[in-house]
């Protein structure tokens, strides 16, 4: 049997690894509240939508398709990892390879759905803003939505098999076993570059809605959808223009901002153990517990400027 330095190397747990009990008490309490609050909030978006009519919109069938994928994130595996971190390092649930895969996968499907899901909110904003209505409306008929739901998920299921090398970080002083092929460096690779992309294709959408606003705030008053309600930035009753046009811009970048902070210090994590030399476990850890707090802070981010959102909560 190793003891508990050996095997704290090779821990399955995701963040949990160190040998400091008050460390893994602390993140445990910590997955704890996120895993409660994150499953409330997706649960209050997802029933507020199903609920009334007014929210039923393309641009919120794509929300709840982030928040059901968050859900698996928040309701089932932050509440295994809770537990997990408050077990003995020697326990037979951390010693188990299919537990281990289980976990990685409801992980990895999860998070794959829900930052598929901002890249298909950000692109229905932006089209239903710089683009003519008639091409809005022949691009997301109920059909093509359902596909593009439908898509993100079969992209997941995909992707499940190859991602669960990534959860079993070791320590920079010594790297878990069976790695000496470098598959999971490369499946980390992998991952970084998507997102990366990912991250461009959002910022383009959001920064292109920004600069239509601000150029243009006469073109979103004469759309008059409902979408509008779902925009990061109020639609009614509208403030004078200018103030509209310099609260949608603040609005915007402070989703865009809270998005990167979640994303990117993952991203170049791995970039980092990729080309240079690992990560100190710190820091590994920080940049996947900011990646996960995103499943959690998700309903907020896409409800707390909308009228409708509030309205319909009260």
């Amino acid at each position: 049997m190793p003891n508990a330095s050996s095997w704290s190397a090779s821990s399955p747990l995701l963040l949990l690894w160190e040998d400091s009990s008050g460390t893994r008490i602390f993140l445990s309490l910590l997955y704890a509240v996120l895993a409660i609050s994150g499953t409330l909030s997706n649960v209050m978006v997802i029933y507020l939508v199903f609920s009334f009519k007014k929210l039923q919109t393309t641009s919120n069938a794509f929300i709840v398709n982030g928040c059901a994928a968050d859900l698996s994130v928040c309701a089932l595996w932050m509440p295994q990892e809770a537990v997990l971190g408050l077990l003995p390092l020697n326990s037979s649930s951390l010693r188990s390879a299919e537990y281990r895969l289980l976990r990685g996968g409801l992980l990895s499907l999860g998070l794959t759905v829900s930052l598929a899901s901002h890249l298909l909110v950000a692109f229905n904003r932006y089209v239903l803003i710089t683009k003519l209505p008639s091409v809005y409306q022949a691009l997301y008929q109920r059909r093509h939505t359902g596909c593009m739901i439908g898509l993100s998920w079969a992209l997941a299921l995909l992707l499940v098999p190859l991602l669960p090398g990534l959860w079993t970080p070791g320590s920079a002083q010594q790297p878990p076993p069976r790695q000496t092929d470098g598959s999971p460096r490369y499946t980390a690779l992998l991952l970084a570059l998507a997102v990366l992309g990912q991250t461009a294709l959002l910022l383009h959408c959001y920064l292109g809605i920004v600069r239509r606003v601000r150029g243009s705030a006469k073109r979103v008053s004469v759309l008059n959808f409902h979408l509008l309600h779902q925009l990061p930035f109020p639609a009614a009753p509208p403030p004078p223009r200018r103030a509209q046009r310099r609260l949608s811009s603040v609005s915007v970048l402070l989703l865009c901002c809270v998005f990167l902070l979640g994303t990117q210090p993952l991203v170049w994590v791995s970039l980092l153990g990729f080309f240079l030399r690992p990560a100190p476990p710190a820091l590994q850890a920080a940049s996947w517990l900011l990646l996960c707090s995103l499943s959690a802070l998700n309903p907020l981010l896409y409800t707390w400027r909308s009228e409708e959102f509030r309205r319909a909560a009260r």
